[in-house]
């Protein structure tokens, strides 16, 4: 598991999010399960680690909310 941090763009639906990675790149992340829960703390311009695998960098999970 790759663990990195980015800023949400875009929220798309309450379940998908635009996500901006440091390296400049754009992936769609999704909230993990507790996350989902707490939806509302995940707005643009919030920084969020994510989750990725190392065999597809076009996606992401949200694992928690960077303050």
């Amino acid at each position: 598991m790759i663990t990195t941090t980015g800023e949400v763009l875009d929220v798309l639906s309450e379940r998908t999010n635009r996500v901006r990675l440091p390296n400049g790149k754009v992936v769609i992340a999704h909230p993990s399960r507790e996350m989902f829960e707490r939806r509302e703390e995940i707005v643009p311009g919030v920084m969020v680690a994510l989750e990725m695998t190392p065999f597809d960098f076009d996606k992401a999970r949200i694992a928690e909310v960077v303050r």
